[in-house]
């Protein structure tokens, strides 16, 4: 179990979780909600008062497991050595580094390798979220705090959740013996958008939570698979799928990345950092032979040190903008300097992002995913 800070403990008190979420549906409400006690932290990340993922700090990659486990038997994409894969790129591998989620970046390369379409990424979300809130609502003690800013904000979403929906079907006595497929929820889904969307069923903001009618939860964790209700969101996508899960095998993308440091240990760390079944990292330290070198190679994405002899990254940016084919390449600078200067010579050159140094192995998956997915 991981240790909880000790300044944590002072300010632990009495909590109201069905208050807390109230809190956080306004439309206005953008952010990460966490939930600390004594057992662990619990993580809501709200877009415009909607949930838009749920997680739990302690085993925080077992439920994403078991629910793709559950999946792999519909999904003919999802290969059976999935967790394996999953748990060498994205739990072993950042294991000690600073990233709040490293479950929804794995989510997140599910969809791009298309192991699982952006809709199937929304019912996993969907199912998670439902055992994150079962145990948020058992909570009695404890201390929070909401997070305006949050490690989401620019990371790809695949659905937006209905937190007054979701509490009621935590609520609710489930049936024993029902299991819904992925297809059966898929078509769901799709009618329970319609009325969400339709005017006549738009709710007031503020009877978007009903305290009073939500009384505590007494079914067991164990009973909320056994049955279904429909689901409490919108999917981001306007894909028409049918009903057959099965497709046809596709061939797994290998993104190339092009870096250009100066230093061979950065470019190394880098090297280390991505999972080579998924990248192909090129390695350049002279940024004069790098610009002939990346219009032969035609990268997926570009990093671009700033501080570097000869032709600085300014420069070598501009220079790949003037190229018809590296318009709308991704760019990150990457730089040790974070200043608002420098920041804003980085846009005025068009790069895409700014990657500061020293970073993490979180820090440089979530920068790649939110320019590739």
């Amino acid at each position: 179990m991981k240790t909880l800070p000790i300044s944590r403990y002072r300010f632990f008190q009495k909590l109201q979780p069905l208050s807390l979420l109230k809190k956080i549906t306004g439309k206005s409400v953008t952010g990460c909600l966490q939930v600390f006690s004594t057992s662990g932290c619990w993580s809501i990340y709200v877009d415009e008062g909607k949930l838009i993922y749920a997680s739990y700090s302690e085993k925080m990659f077992e439920p994403l497991y078991r629910n793709l486990q559950r999946l792999s038997q519909e999904i003919s994409t999802l290969p059976g050595g999935i967790k394996e894969q999953l748990r060498a790129i994205f739990e072993t591998g950042i294991e000690n580094q600073a990233i709040p989620n490293p479950d929804y970046l794995a989510i997140c390369w599910l969809v791009n390798q298309k192991y699982i379409s952006p809709s199937q990424a929304a019912i996993l979300i969907e199912e998670l979220a439902l055992e994150v809130l079962e145990s948020f609502l058992n909570l009695e003690e404890g201390s929070y705090e909401f997070i305006p800013e949050s490690f989401l904000d620019d990371m790809p979403k695949f659905c937006h959740l209905n937190l007054r929906l979701l509490v009621e079907r935590c609520q609710t006595p489930r049936s024993v013996g029902v299991r819904v497929s992925v297809s059966e929820r898929e078509a769901s889904r799709r009618e329970a958008t319609y009325r969400q969307t339709s005017p006549t069923s738009q709710s007031h903001p503020s009877q978007l939570f009903q305290i009073n009618e939500l009384k505590p939860k007494t079914t067991p964790k164990s009973s909320r698979t056994n049955s279904y209700k429909p689901p409490a969101y919108s999917i981001n996508t306007n894909e028409h799928r049918d009903q057959r899960i099965t497709q046809p095998p596709v061939d797994k993308k290998v993104y190339t990345i092009f870096c250009i440091d100066d230093s061979p240990t950065v470019l190394n760390a880098i090297k280390s950092y991505l999972d080579e079944q998924t990248f192909s990292v090129v390695g350049v330290t002279d940024s004069l032979k790098a610009l002939m070198q990346i219009i032969r190679t035609k990268p997926d994405i570009i990093l671009l040190d700033i501080s570097m002899p000869n032709l600085d990254g300014y420069e070598l940016c501009s220079l790949l903008r003037k190229h018809s084919h590296f318009k709308n390449t991704p760019v990150i600078m990457v730089s040790g300097k974070v200043g608002f200067i420098d920041r804003a010579k980085a846009k005025m050159v068009r790069a895409s992002g700014y990657l500061t140094k020293p970073f993490t192995q979180g820090d440089l998956l979530k920068v790649i995913f939110k320019h590739i997915i």
